[in-house]
């Protein structure tokens, strides 16, 4: 099903917005702008355009112009009046500039100084024109046909004067010559929407921020392809439309995203599925820099979180990621959801690990990762959608590791010891002396009633023993302490999924306020 629409685009430098039509296709989305093009008759370019008009007694010119140097636009027909001079050459067009009149240049010439050449030009006036496809907006010139009629653009209101030239100049005869039309061997010329850029969505990412800031572009967002080639800022008449094209192309990138993943999952083993991937921006920390976040591209696969710069298109590029984490090691963490009420949820998804982070952004969908040594990535998304996705996919992912892995050892030492702790999906907590492997305590995942920890190396597990019910205290010293809470962590909400899934899915911050708004 392809969706077709008139949007604007938007030009940063010159601050002006040009009429386009945007087209989406399933994989692809082309924009299109207009132009007149030559459907039959010579063949030579449509570009330029010369046309000899014959004033007449009543209507004149049969046209109106609007802009001119002073307002750093070329001056372009504006209207075209029915059955009246211009209209019956069957060659000039709403949006058409004005080159040439009677052989003088007049593109550097003021909106005035065309209007008294075009007055007093006598009763034949020789036009040379060409389309002006990138016409400003706020000429608010109508768009005319082809394609369905539009509300948005109209010649309404505008700051530039539209000078009428249907009016009589100073014409010397003041007999009705005849009419001008088209003559039977001439070209004929039509105003068509033709295909200016076509940006493939497989891979291709959405952004509504303004580059480096945290300002929400108003109806507006930039689509950029994998090779880096961008639509440029596509601006919306109401916050309506660009929701609901934001929301389409999302939908298909997401598609395409899927049907690549089925692909390369074919050629993984069962244990290297990948479960998720996609855009995030991801925000740069303790840097000056204004470059505030960087697109970077996740993906969950197998037994590994991967952040790379660019998506991986072959299997050499998995290997070329800038980091990679197992997934038992590592706790997603939902900061904010911008709910209906325009309020920030602040959302703790874990208990006993505590990490300040500074919650001034102003970017609703962010979550972060937190991994070993107590360091952590923190993510943006644009969409609240996306957010649940992600939310479900790192808890799948992590859930599947641990059944996959079922048991985690680590080396720890306690009091001059050294040990190994390991976590183990069937039997809970066990810790053994690292040469004589003797037992030294095991407790089931239920007997851990709390923990502590010095933010260092050092972490206090408070297990109740099922015979007297007393708190024993179990002290241990970990070189990445953080990575172990964090297995922890992961093995415990496992153990709970697979026995009370639904406890899970209530848990979901992101999905309980995303579908209910």
């Amino acid at each position: 099903q392809t969706k077709t629409g008139i949007a604007l685009l938007y030009d940063e430098e010159s601050e002006n917005a040009y009429d386009i039509r945007l087209k989406l296709t399933k994989e692809v989305l082309t924009i299109q702008k207009q132009d007149v093009v030559c459907v039959s008759g010579s063949d030579h370019s449509a570009n330029h355009r010369t046309v000899t008009l014959r004033r007449q007694p009543v209507g004149g010119l049969g046209l109106s112009i609007k802009g001119g140097a002073e307002h750093k636009v070329p001056v372009v027909i504006s209207k075209i009046f029915k059955d009246q001079a211009a209209e019956q050459t069957g060659m000039l067009f709403i949006g058409d500039a004005i080159i040439q009149v009677n052989g003088i240049n007049v593109e550097s010439a003021t909106h005035e100084e065309v209007v008294h050449l075009l007055r007093n030009a006598g009763d034949e006036v020789t036009i040379t024109v060409q389309y002006l496809r990138e016409a400003p907006s706020f000429l608010k010139l109508p768009l005319g046909s082809p394609g369905p009629p539009s509300d948005h653009s109209s010649g309404t209101s505008s700051p530039l004067f539209d000078s009428g030239l249907h009016l009589n100049g100073n014409s010397t005869n003041t007999a009705p010559s005849s009419p001008s039309s088209p003559i039977a061997n001439e070209p004929k010329y039509e105003k068509r929407w033709l295909d200016t850029l076509s940006v493939p969505l497989l891979m291709a990412r959405i952004s509504r921020y303004k580059t480096g800031t945290d300002k929400l572009r108003s109806n507006a967002f930039e689509v950029v392809a994998l090779d880096g080639v961008s639509t440029g800022i596509l601006q919306f008449y109401t916050a309506q439309e660009s929701a609901d094209w934001l929301r389409a192309m999302s939908t298909n990138i997401s598609d395409l995203t899927l049907q690549n993943m089925k692909m390369a999952n074919k050629c993984c083993s069962p244990s290297d599925q990948v479960i998720h991937m996609g855009w995030v921006n991801e925000r740069l920390e303790g840097t000056d820099s204004s470059q505030l976040y960087k697109f970077k591209f996740l993906a969950l696969k197998g037994s590994s979180f991967y952040i790379f710069s660019t998506p991986p298109v072959s299997t050499l590029d998995w290997g070329r990621a800038e980091k990679i984490y197992n997934l038992c090691e590592v706790l997603f963490k939902i900061h904010k959801l911008w709910l209906a009420d325009d309020c920030w949820l602040q959302a703790n998804l874990y208990l006993g690990i505590h990490q300040d982070f500074d919650l001034e952004d102003q970017r609703p969908y962010c979550f972060s990762v937190l991994v070993g040594h107590g360091k952590s990535h923190y993510f943006n998304v644009e969409l609240g959608s996306e957010l649940a996705v992600w939310e479900k996919s790192f808890q799948r992912a992590i859930f599947l590791e641990v059944q996959r892995t079922g048991s985690k050892t680590y080396m720890c030492s306690w009091q001059g010891d050294t040990l190994c702790f390991t976590v183990d999906f069937a039997l809970g907590f066990t810790c053994f002396d690292s040469k004589t492997k003797n037992v030294l305590w095991r407790f089931k995942f239920s007997q851990l009633k709390g923990s502590s920890d010095d933010g260092k190396t050092r972490v206090k597990l408070l297990f109740q023993n099922l015979d007297t019910k007393q708190i024993e205290t179990k002290e241990l010293e970990f070189q990445d302490l953080t990575a172990v809470l964090h297995c922890i962590h992961s093995f415990i909400a496992a153990k709970v999924a697979s026995v009370d899934p639904l406890f899970i899915d209530s848990q979901s911050i992101a999905r309980r306020y995303m579908y209910s708004n």
